[in-house]
């Protein structure tokens, strides 16, 4: 099959383990994700994402063709939809986007951006990465998200899992993490001690055969936010995550990364 690249041309598409629409949701894209299309199973395309190396299976009706210049282009967008509930977009027919925030905005000019052929009019002001301060911003990023429930595979305003979340915060902010916990666990440098702890830094928690199997966003040496049933604040100490509803430890600290010096 010949090199083949696509765009994410609705506000949220679903990522599957295998071609149907009933096979378990894996990830999602977002609008203006872009795509190496690496297999093909009727109108099922098996997909891997430019921008974390995901792969997964959707419908190819969900993509718009672009060239693999464009694809290579989009590693490099800056803008995205900002933090709020009302990224919308307009098509040409009149129809109306709701974009998630951390959805690209690709090609933008003179208030308009494209997928593909496809061309949208931007009704908010793009956020954009080049201009955030990690430090500053990272606390509001992430507190913004609060409540938003659990889901697996989650990338969007109606439902995270814990490393989609904690992805999505960290590409508003401009830095690049993997998708799933156990390959973020192994991106930024070690934090010896909880007491040394800075906001931002990243906690991982294994299972009780060693996987990691869940991460958050440290707010403080004693404070997380994760998703977990929801996007929630909980205490952290060295045994890990404090569930105050279930009365118990619910996830085991296992190591903590900081991304930003």
């Amino acid at each position: 099959m010949e090199n083949q690249n696509g765009i994410c041309r609705i506000a949220v598409a679903p990522l599957r383990a295998e071609p149907s629409d009933r096979a378990e949701i894996v990830s999602q894209l977002l609008f203006g994700d872009h795509v190496e299309v690496i297999g093909k199973d009727d109108r099922w395309w098996l997909v891997k994402n430019g921008y974390d190396g995901y792969e997964g299976w959707m419908d190819f009706r969900q993509l718009a063709a672009i060239s693999h210049t464009q694809f290579v282009e989009m590693n490099s967008c800056e803008l995205l939809a900002p933090l709020s509930f009302n990224n919308v977009l307009t098509a040409a027919n009149g129809s109306v986007y709701h974009l998630s925030p951390a959805s690209n905005i690709p090609y933008l000019a003179d208030g308009y951006c494209f997928a593909g052929q496809e061309k949208f009019k931007v009704n908010f002001e793009p956020h954009d990465t080049s201009k955030r301060d990690f430090k500053t911003e990272i606390e509001s990023t992430a507190k913004f998200f609060q409540n938003i429930p659990y889901l697996w595979g989650g990338r969007n305003l109606f439902g995270f899992d814990c490393s989609g979340f904690v992805q999505t915060v960290f590409k508003l902010l401009n830095i690049k993490l993997n998708r799933d916990a156990s390959q973020q666990a192994e991106q930024g440098e070690l934090v010896g001690f909880l007491a040394e702890v800075k906001p931002g830094d990243v906690a991982f928690f294994d299972n009780a055969e060693g996987k990691i199997t869940h991460v958050g966003i440290m707010l403080s040496p004693n404070e997380i936010i994760h998703s977990s049933a929801k996007v929630k604040i909980d205490p952290i100490d060295d045994q890990g995550i404090f569930n105050r509803e279930l009365g118990v430890y619910s996830h085991k600290l296992r190591i903590i990364k900081r991304f930003v010096e």
